[in-house]
């Protein structure tokens, strides 16, 4: 006689099969999940805390230049994040470049009579550099006795010449100062003018002092923000950190926090590899490390430039479940922010005595 299977017997054995290949499927979708970058949400409502970087910065204007355009969702959720920084402080007046005995070395040249600003266009050096050192020329306008950059159309009854004696590329040197002297010398024959120079010695010994002083008085803080968990795609880290006043910058990778001033240079910089940012789907890339960082001579020590990179990079971390460290990878603890922060104090009065306040035109163009 045969013996019959059992029906019930079988229907449990599938039964539990089935649930096997359920379990499997779903560990190996939650695996690939898990693999996959974080993406950015659409719908997500922008949030930021109260006294956050609002506070910290209120005032921030627009950066120019723009990276790869977000989604019209994305978008609408970083104007309602940005607006009210924008509304809480005008926007100055962006002020053009002008020559400063602190960091420039001047020349005078001699006019027998007005010329035309048409004709100093015509003769000003196609280059404005000397080596590695931006220098100016500028006018006095005969009607207004203002000096300023010479315009078409306007008459001047002399004109100044300045050079940079350092920047972080180091002092000028001989070499560099005998090219702006070249330059410059050509001009003055352009316009019929007489030039008189400062002793190369003695500016190349003043711009060795001030690059000593700049040297040991120079600030560029940059902590690394490390993925907890999963990485993150680049929508992802864009979303992230408009919420917080972010906007894209001008190259690729790169986000920032922008000043209160039109033209200003911004406060923090979000940044990430820029080839992942080029990548033909920047969805897939996987991101893991994003770097914040503050250039403290480029903003004023009123605008509290030192809590706002702190305060976004607590609220960077906790948004994007990350680890704020040092470049080597170790954690940074609150004891080592209050540390940073007292350091900074005493480099702010040194650069206050120096009349070399951090954010003023001097500073930003010293340390650039």
């Amino acid at each position: 006689m045969a013996l019959l299977p059992d029906v019930s017997l079988m229907e449990g054995l599938l039964g539990v099969g089935a649930l096997v290949l359920v379990g499997v499927v779903a560990q190996g979708w939650w695996s690939a999940r898990r693999a996959s970058p974080r993406q950015a949400e659409l719908a997500r409502e922008a949030r930021v805390e109260p006294g956050g970087l609002g506070g910290a910065m209120s005032g921030a204007v627009a950066d120019a230049g723009a990276s790869a355009p977000l989604d019209a969702a994305a978008a609408e959720v970083d104007a309602e994040a940005a607006a009210p920084l924008a509304e809480l402080r005008p926007a100055a007046p962006r002020k053009t470049a002008r020559l400063d005995p602190l960091i420039d070395a001047i020349a005078t040249l001699a006019l027998e009579s007005p010329v035309t600003g048409d004709l100093a266009l015509v003769h000003l050096p196609p280059s404005r550099r000397a080596g590695t050192k931006p220098f100016l020329i500028e006018g006095l306008n005969a009607e207004t006795g203002e000096w300023e950059l010479p315009v078409a159309g306007q008459r001047y009854g002399e004109f100044q010449a300045g050079v940079q004696m350092a920047n972080r590329s180091g002092a000028l040197n001989e070499i560099e100062y005998s090219e702006f002297v070249q330059k410059l010398q050509a001009f003055a024959d352009g316009v019929g003018a007489m030039a008189e120079l400062p002793d190369m010695l003695d500016v190349v010994a003043r711009a060795r002092e001030l690059d000593a002083f700049a040297g040991g008085h120079d600030a560029q803080l940059s902590l690394d923000l490390r993925a907890n968990a999963a990485a993150w795609s680049v929508g992802y880290i864009q979303q992230a950190a408009q919420r917080h006043g972010f906007l894209p910058g001008v190259l690729p990778g790169r986000l920032v926090l922008p000043g209160a001033e039109e033209g200003a240079p911004p406060v923090l910089v979000l940044a990430f590899d820029p080839q992942v940012a080029l990548s033909d789907d920047p969805g897939a890339a996987a991101v893991r490390v994003v770097q914040l960082s503050l250039d403290v001579p480029q903003t004023p020590e009123a605008a509290e430039p030192f809590p706002a990179w702190h305060q976004a990079a607590r609220l960077l971390a906790a948004d994007m479940d990350a680890t704020m460290t040092d470049d080597a990878g170790r954690p940074i603890t609150l004891q080592a922010f209050a540390a940073i922060g007292d350091d900074l104090k005493q480099l702010y009065q040194a650069l206050d005595t120096r009349d070399l306040a951090a954010g003023s035109p001097a500073a930003r163009r010293l340390f650039s």
